[in-house]
C-alpha cells in the first residue's frame, strides 16, 4: 500500500471573512482576487492529491469501508451541488469582484469533488458517480435540488444564503468533526477542504451581512422563510452522515450548534 504523508491541520490563517465589520474595500478587493486564492489553495492543493494520489496506493477494505463509502458519496455530491452552484453564481453577481471570488470558488469545488471521488477510488470503486446517486442522503439529494432551483431562478440572494451560508456551515461543521476520528488520508483530505470553506462561508456572510445589519427588513424576512424550509433538510443530512461516521449524540448536537451559529451570526432568527 502506498504511503501517506503525515501532513499538520488546515492554515485557517489570514483575514477573517466571518466579520462583515472586518472586511474594508481595500481587503475585499485583496481577498477576492484570483493572486489572494491561489496563494491560499496552493499548499492544500498538493497535500489533498498527494493523500489520494492513484489507485494502486489504495487501502485494504475494513469493516468500516462500506460506511466511509456512503459518508464520502454524501461528501462528493454536496461538492458536486457547490460546484454547479458556485458556477451558476458567477453569472448572477452584479460586480467584477464577486464575479472573480466566485470563479475561484467553483475552481474550490471542483477541486473537493476531484479529491473526493478519488479517495472513493483509493477504497475500490470503480464509478464513484454511481455511488453518489445510490448512496446519498434523500434530504441532501433535495437540499441539492432547491439550491440549484434558486440560482435558475436568478434569486441572487436566496442562492448565496443557500449556498455560501447554510450549504457551507453544514459541511464545515461536519467535515471538522469528521477529521478528529479520520483515517490519515480521509484527514489529509477533509484538512484542505475545511481551509477553504471558511474562505466561501465568509463571502457570503460578507454579501448579505452588511445589508442586514443595516436593517434591511425584506432582506431578513426572506432569509427567515428560506432558512425555515432549509433547515429540516440540513439536519436531515447531517444527522444521517454523522450515524455513518458514529457520531455520539453529544457530537451529534455540538454539529447543530456549529451549524446555528453561522446563521446567527447574520442576526436571522
Amino acid at each position: 500500500m502506498g504511503g501517506t504523508p503525515t501532513l499538520p491541520g488546515p492554515d485557517l490563517a489570514g483575514p477573517d471573512l466571518a466579520d462583515p465589520d472586518l472586511v474594508e474595500p481595500d481587503l475585499v478587493e485583496e481577498v477576492h482576487s484570483v493572486a489572494y486564492w491561489f496563494d491560499a489553495v496552493a499548499d492544500h492543493l498538493r497535500r489533498g492529491l498527494a493523500a489520494v494520489s492513484d489507485r494502486e496506493g489504495g487501502d485494504a477494505a475494513t469493516e468500516g469501508t462500506d460506511r466511509l463509502l456512503t459518508v464520502l458519496a454524501n461528501y462528493a455530491l454536496g461538492e458536486l451541488t457547490a460546484l454547479e452552484g458556485a458556477g451558476g453564481l458567477v453569472e448572477l453577481a452584479g460586480d467584477r469582484r464577486a464575479k472573480t471570488f466566485l470563479a475561484t470558488q467553483t475552481l474550490d469545488e471542483a477541486r473537493h469533488l476531484e479529491v473526493f471521488t478519488r479517495r472513493m477510488r483509493s477504497l475500490g470503486v470503480d464509478d464513484p458517480d454511481a455511488e453518489m446517486e445510490r448512496r446519498a442522503h434523500p434530504a441532501l439529494q433535495a437540499f441539492r435540488e432547491r439550491l440549484l432551483g434558486l440560482v435558475h431562478d436568478g434569486d441572487w440572494e436566496s442562492a448565496v444564503f443557500a449556498q455560501n451560508v447554510v450549504l457551507e456551515s453544514m459541511e464545515r461543521a461536519v467535515f471538522d468533526a469528521h477529521r478528529l476520528d479520520a483515517d490519515l488520508r480521509t484527514r489529509v483530505v477533509l484538512d484542505g477542504v475545511i481551509a477553504d470553506e471558511r474562505r466561501h462561508l465568509g463571502f457570503g456572510e460578507n454579501q448579505l451581512g452588511r445589508r442586514l445589519a443595516a436593517g434591511d427588513e425584506r432582506l431578513a424576512r426572506r432569509l427567515s422563510e428560506l432558512r425555515a424550509e432549509l433547515d429540516p433538510l440540513v439536519m436531515g443530512a447531517v444527522e444521517g452522515v454523522a450515524a455513518e461516521i458514529g457520531l455520539a449524540p453529544d457530537r451529534v448536537a455540538r454539529l447543530r450548534d456549529d451549524y446555528e451559529a453561522a446563521v446567527h451570526r447574520l442576526g436571522l432568527s
